[in-house]
């Protein structure tokens, strides 16, 4: 797909470059067509003595390096352009290996052909796929069941399938922002115009995700931001409650934030607001981020309840291609009813001949996440969810253990963080000693031992707060330059990928121990110069 007429030059990016030979993807009136799946897209020049229909790495299109900024003229084979990517892919580092994120990467066959089919279904052609936007509907009455919504009078639980929690999160963040404009117009008997004049907030914790930066900015939301302790990475009620006004739509308890695993006492935080509403006459609400935490918490005992069984509860959010197991781009939101909440973002559509409420910011969607996430609640069940908990804070757990083992001139190695073996998260969080004055960080360290396959997450402990644009300590008694690192456990890291990540990690320091800073790659530091610090968020 490149000009044939001219030779091509590449810039090989230590101060030379090569010229090499472009391929012509033009096609004559008697080759095949661009579609056709052979080599006929390419002239018969350009293929030289080759045969007829090479595989891709004999063809031309192997000793060429793509134009990025045209799309080319002609097509390729089907295989060709599969190849390609596959090629891009091999250079990323293994996802089943990256324990940074909380996103799924395991599939059974079956829910990757259920995925295929789901793309080419638009949800929001609700008249067109009556059964399909039945099928999401069904899965938002499974998590308000299982979330402990209040029963609806007409069966169907207020929610809606989303692009992530981020697009969940919003449309909570907006039904609350509407809610609380109709209650403050009328207290101050302002119009609808004067009521808009007024800039409302919304209190939380500053261990936040970045789906709140982007409500903030995009929904004109003051942040008020309660610093936690480093050694809890969690707020209490009283803490939250002490920040609210009457401008205040709501505030936030977070289950299972992105840095530790912790979760916000939302028990506590219901008390607290509960005990403020009746001293002000005010009509805060709360919503749970349970972006990672939503379909970890209901399968852990003895949790104090955390959901809609608390009276101020109005809504939760969660991302279903975290623990909830389904594709990338999967998320929910449900509200504990329509009437002063989900109904402030419904929006009646005529479509295609029909007629349906629209609950999300877009409106044409696949299906795909959604038909993953009804295929996982039926295939797991709630004994198959409440076993994939119980491996995977197993298998945090012997993380955790041996990473309090290792120890370095007779003192622990590291400082562990994260909140034990039970209530939280899966994750494991820590940082190297400072008592022991070691000449590297947890960033270098994160570096070190992706030269060994595996990806571990590291970062300071700051943040930009959305509000100033300037970075800040996260925590209350910690400063901002100090780092941490966090291991994600998800379904797929077993016990023994449990113990080779542990004996790749003490690999790591000991080799950071041994050698100066010029035994460090070019690649490591780059890396290290784009995250001197980084706020973190999947």
């Amino acid at each position: 797909f490149f000009d044939h007429r001219a030779p091509m030059s590449i810039d090989l990016g230590f101060g030379g470059d090569i010229s090499i030979e472009r391929v012509s993807t033009e096609t004559t009136p008697d080759e095949p067509t661009p579609n056709e799946p052979v080599s006929g897209t390419l002239s018969k020049a350009s293929l030289g003595s080759a045969p007829h229909d090479p595989s891709f790495y004999g063809s031309p299109f192997a000793r060429t390096v793509p134009d990025r900024e045209t799309i080319p003229e002609a097509g390729m084979p089907a295989r060709y352009c599969e190849r390609m990517i596959q090629d891009y892919h091999l250079l990323d580092y293994n996802e089943r290996l990256n324990t940074s994120t909380y996103v799924n990467v395991v599939f059974e066959p079956e829910e990757e052909r259920v995925a295929v089919m789901g793309m080419k279904i638009n949800l929001a052609d609700q008249t067109v796929y009556p059964s399909s936007f039945q099928l999401h509907d069904e899965v938002v009455n499974m998590l308000g069941h299982l979330w402990s919504v209040p029963q609806p009078a007409d069966g169907q639980v207020a929610g809606a399938g989303c692009v992530g929690s981020t697009e969940a999160t919003l449309l909570a963040g907006l039904a609350l922002k509407f809610r609380w404009r109709d209650w403050y117009k009328k207290k101050h008997g302002l119009t609808d115009r004067e009521v808009r004049g007024v800039y409302p907030n919304l209190v939380m914790s500053s261990m936040y995700q970045a789906c709140w930066e982007k409500f903030f900015k995009y929904m004109d939301v003051e942040p008020i931001l309660v610093k936690p302790s480093h050694k809890t990475m969690k707020v209490s009620g009283k803490e939250l409650a002490e920040k609210c006004n009457d401008r205040t739509i709501a505030v936030v308890g977070i289950m299972g934030n992105h840095y530790s695993g912790h979760y916000d006492p939302i028990w506590d935080i219901n008390e607290a607001i509960e005990k403020l509403n009746a001293e002000k006459g005010w009509q805060i609400g709360i919503h749970v981020d349970a972006a990672s935490g939503g379909f970890i918490a209901p399968f852990q005992d003895g949790l104090p309840a955390w959901d809609f069984r608390c009276k101020n509860v109005l809504s939760i959010s969660a991302s279903g291609h975290k623990f909830g197991q389904s594709v990338c781009g999967t998320g929910w939101v449900v509200w504990r009813q329509r009437e002063e909440l989900s109904e402030h973002v419904a929006v009646s559509v005529s479509y295609l001949g029909g007629k349906g409420d629209s609950y999300t910011l877009n409106f044409s969607r696949p299906a795909s996440g959604v038909y993953v996430q009804f295929y996982k609640l039926n295939r797991l069940g709630m004994t198959g969810y409440r076993e994939l908990e119980r491996n995977m804070m197993t298998n945090a757990k012997i993380i955790r253990a041996g990473i309090k083992a290792m120890r370095k001139d007779g003192k622990p190695r590291f400082v562990l963080l994260d909140d034990g073996d039970k209530h939280c998260l899966p994750v494991v969080t820590a940082m190297l000693n400072p008592d022991l004055e070691l000449g590297y960080d947890d960033i270098r360290l994160q570096y070190v031992i992706a030269e060994s396959h595996w990806y571990v997450s590291a970062y300071a402990m700051s943040f930009t707060n959305p509000e100033t644009e300037n970075k800040e300590p996260l925590f209350r008694d910690a400063p901002e330059g100090q780092t941490m690192f966090r291991i994600v456990v998800k379904s797929n890291l077993t016990a023994k990928l449990a113990l080779h990540l542990l004996k790749t990690l003490e690999s790591a320091c000991e080799f950071l121990d041994e050698h100066s800073d010029n035994h460090i790659t070019i690649k490591m530091k780059q890396r290290m110069q784009n995250q001197s610090h980084a706020h973190l968020h999947c």
